[in-house]
């Protein structure tokens, strides 16, 4: 059995609530399709990944309202009403980070995809973001998952083995990436089933 002392965290979608659909469906006076499609199509997760990895709030909104000028209104909103995406701490997930945070055999850092502009609200609105270790976040790196660069950047800055740590994320496309490089990616769905999930690895939590 692998010697797991390190837990590695992702934040949105694990830790924390995110959903651009629940304020365009606002935005479109309800129509929940209309708010997909404008995802999908218009202001699209590739388009804010690209915030992600270190472009400016003001330039993607000048890239996006000069190709799609019809919808320049809507499109300003996304930012303009970001702090509504946060649905606020996946509690069943808080308290499995709570159980790491105060067990001495494991460190706990976090390995985020966030604009740098936008993580410092998260910081201040989450108290539970100041018990990591330390927290990557891949707008200060100019680099993102599923890149190798990210996952090195973190297993370097905080003396992490691969084969020794563990990596919480819901996007299977950065679970593959971490899995690729020795580290034991596990796929988040939901806290009950990630305290299932870490059994294998003898950690048992109550």
């Amino acid at each position: 059995m692998k010697q797991i002392n390190t837990i590695i965290f992702d934040l949105g979608g694990v830790l924390i609530g995110w959903s651009p659909e629940h304020v365009f469906t606002k935005v479109f006076n309800g129509d929940a399709e209309k708010a997909k499609w404008f995802i999908q199509n218009i202001c699209t997760l590739d388009w804010n990944e690209a915030q992600d990895a270190g472009r400016t709030i003001e330039e993607a909104n000048k890239v996006l309202t000069a190709k799609y000028p019809e919808y320049k209104t809507e499109i300003l909103q996304y930012y303009g009403r970001w702090e509504e995406m946060l649905l606020g701490p996946i509690e069943g997930t808080v308290k499995i980070l709570e159980y790491f945070v105060k067990n001495e055999n494991y460190k706990v850092v976090a390995l985020t995809n966030w604009s740098s502009e936008l993580f410092p609200i998260a910081l201040q609105r989450y108290e539970f973001l100041q018990w990591f270790e330390g927290i990557v976040v891949s707008g200060d790196e100019k680099t993102r998952k599923p890149f190798d660069d990210i996952y090195n950047i973190c297993l370097e800055r905080y003396n992490i083995t691969a084969e020794n740590a563990i990596f919480i994320d819901d996007n299977h496309r950065n679970i593959n990436a971490a899995n690729n490089l020795g580290i034991n990616g596990i796929h988040f769905e939901s806290p009950e089933k990630l305290i299932e999930q870490l059994k294998p690895f003898n950690i048992n939590i109550i």
